[in-house]
C-alpha cells in the first residue's frame, strides 16, 4: 500500500493492518518503545510509526538510522498524541537499505545554501518536497489548461541554427576538435562542423512555434532553455523550463485575455491538488501566500501602457533607486511599486521598441512595439508577449536595424509570405511560476539540479 492511498480512505483503515514501505526521516528512541516519522515518498504527508519492546528485533529498530529505507507492518490507529490524527502500531519493522552515520540530512534545520551542496538529497527534506511536488503538478496544470483549450502541444527543437535571442545569449554546440580546429580564411571553417553551419543550444522555441501556428492555429511548448548570461541574481539561470503558446488570429487584447484566464486557471489547479503544500508554505516560508493566491485568482487584470506607467512612477513620491524613463526598462522597484498601486496584477502594454525584440509588431507610432509584461505582486514579470509583426517589408527592416542575420531564419520570414495572419504569443519562465506558487525566492531552490554561472554540479 502506498500512503496516498491510505489517507484518502484512511478512516476506513482504523483498526485494519497495513504494510508499507518508505524511509525513516526522524527516529526518536525511548527505553521501552520509539517513534519513527515515516515517508514514502508518494504525499507529502508523514506517518508516525509507533513500535514498542515487545518487537523481538526492538534493539535492531532502535539502531535504524535517518534516512534508511524500511518495511513496515502495523494496525492504523487514532494517535493518542498531540501532531497528528492518526498513527501506525508497528508489528513488524524490517531494514531494508541502511543509511550511514555521515547522512547530511539530519532532523534538524538546514540552510537552503547547504542544501544546494546536497541537492541530490535534498528532496527528501519538507521544504523542497513541497517544491518539487508543486512543480510536478503546475507543470500538469499547464497541460490540462491548453489540451482542453485544443491547443496543440509542439516539441520545437533545443538544437537550433535561429539566431532569435542573440547568438551571444546562445550556447555553441560543435563537434570540430578545439585543438585542430579547421580555417578557412582565418576563420573556423563550420562546413566542415556536424551540422555544415553554426549551430546553437535554443533559448526559445518561439520561432518554430509560429510556423506550427500557422498550420494548427493554436499551439504550446513546455520544454528547457537556455542563456549563457553570466546573472548571479535570484531570477536567472543558464538552464530553465519555458512556456511558450503561439495563437493565430489574435491580437493584443485577445493575447492578455489568454495570459489571464491560462495563469488563474494554474493557480486555481495547485491550489485545489496542493493544499498541504501550500499551507506548508504559508506557515514558513511566505506569511500571507494563500492570500495572495486566492486574490489573484478572483481579481481583475489591469491594462496600462508604458507610457502611462512611467509617467505614474515619475509622480510618485518615492526615492528611486533607478530613476524611472520614457523609452526605457523598468526597474524590480518600479514593478513592485506598480503592482501596489493598481493592488493587483497589471499588464504593461506598448513598450518603446529599441528595448524589445525584433519579431514584435511595430505600432502605428513607429515608436513602440506591441508588447505586453504582466506583473504580478510579489514576484514582478511573471509573463512577456506580444503581437507578431506580420508585414514583410517592416520585419526586414527591424531584423537589419537589430543587426539580425536574416540567413538564419529567412524560413521564418517565409511565414508572412505563405498565408500569414495576425497572431501571438507570449513566455512565461516555469521556474518564476514556482516562485510565486510557493514563496520561495531564489530559482536555485525551485530547479532540481540548478545550473548557473559557477554552478554545473551533479
Amino acid at each position: 500500500m502506498e500512503l496516498v492511498e491510505l489517507n484518502k480512505k484512511i478512516k476506513e483503515y482504523v483498526g485494519s493492518e497495513v504494510e508499507l514501505q518508505g524511509w525513516v526521516r526522524n527516529h526518536r528512541k525511548q527505553k521501552e518503545f520509539g517513534f519513527i516519522e515515516f515517508s514514502d515518498g508518494t504525499t507529502f504527508k508523514r506517518m508516525q510509526i509507533v513500535y514498542t519492546n515487545e518487537l523481538k528485533n526492538f534493539d535492531d529498530i532502535q539502531k535504524i538510522r535517518v534516512g534508511s529505507s524500511i518495511s513496515i507492518k502495523g494496525v492504523l490507529a487514532k494517535s493518542e498524541g498531540k501532531g497528528q490524527d492518526y498513527e501506525i502500531k508497528a508489528t513488524e519493522v524490517t531494514l531494508l537499505g541502511d543509511s550511514d552515520e555521515d547522512y547530511p540530512i539530519q532532523p534538524k534545520r538546514h540552510s537552503n545554501e547547504f542544501l544546494r551542496e546536497q541537492a541530490y538529497l535534498r528532496p527528501r527534506t519538507n521544504l523542497f518536497n513541497a517544491v518539487f511536488r508543486v512543480r510536478s503538478v503546475a507543470a500538469m496544470a499547464i497541460h490540462t489548461y491548453f489540451q482542453d483549450h485544443n491547443y496543440v502541444y509542439v516539441h520545437t527543437p533545443l538544437i537550433t541554427t535561429a539566431d532569435c535571442e542573440g547568438s551571444d545569449q546562445m550556447f555553441k554546440i560543435t563537434t570540430l576538435d578545439f585543438k585542430n580546429l579547421p580555417k578557412k580564411d582565418g576563420e573556423v571553417d563550420f562546413s566542415k562542423d556536424l551540422f555544415g553551419k553554426e549551430a546553437y543550444v535554443t533559448g526559445t522555441g518561439q520561432l518554430h512555434g509560429e510556423a506550427f501556428a500557422m498550420a494548427f492555429r493554436n499551439i504550446y511548448t513546455f520544454g528547457p532553455t537556455f542563456r549563457t548570461e553570466k546573472s548571479n541574481t535570484k531570477t536567472h539561470a543558464n538552464e530553465f523550463w519555458m512556456i511558450e503558446p503561439e495563437i493565430a488570429f489574435c491580437d493584443l487584447n485577445k493575447l492578455m485575455d489568454i495570459e489571464e484566464d491560462m495563469l488563474k486557471s494554474v493557480v486555481k489547479y495547485v491550489m485545489d491538488r496542493c493544499p498541504d503544500e501550500l499551507e506548508f508554505f504559508d506557515k514558513f516560508v511566505e506569511n500571507g501566500l494563500l492570500d495572495k493566491l486566492n486574490k489573484l485568482v478572483n481579481s481583475k487584470f489591469t491594462r496600462i501602457t508604458h507610457e502611462d506607467t512611467i509617467k505614474i512612477l515619475k509622480e510618485a513620491k518615492v526615492k528611486w533607486e533607478f530613476e524611472p524613463e520614457y523609452g526605457e526598462d523598468i526597474a524590480k522597484e518600479h514593478e513592485k511599486y506598480i503592482t501596489e498601486y493598481f493592488n493587483g496584477p497589471v499588464f504593461i502594454t506598448n513598450w518603446p521598441k529599441d528595448i524589445k525584440a525584433w519579431y514584435m509588431k511595430l505600432n502605428d507610432d513607429g515608436k513602440t512595439v506591441a508588447a505586453v509584461d504582466l506583473e504580478v505582486p510579489g514576484a514582478g514579470e511573471l509573463m512577456g508577449g506580444s503581437e507578431r509583426e506580420i508585414d514583410y517589408d517592416k520585419l526586414v527592416n527591424r531584423m537589419n536595424e537589430m543587426n539580425v542575420d536574416r540567413n538564419t531564419v529567412e524560413w521564418f520570414l517565409n511565414l508572412r509570405r505563405y498565408g500569414g495572419c495576425v497572431h501571438s504569443g507570449f513566455g512565461m519562465g516555469f521556474e518564476r511560476l514556482i516562485i510565486y506558487l510557493t514563496g520561495v525566492e531564489n530559482i536555485r531552490d525551485v530547479i532540481p539540479f540548478p545550473r548557473t554561472p559557477g554552478n554545473c554540479d551533479f
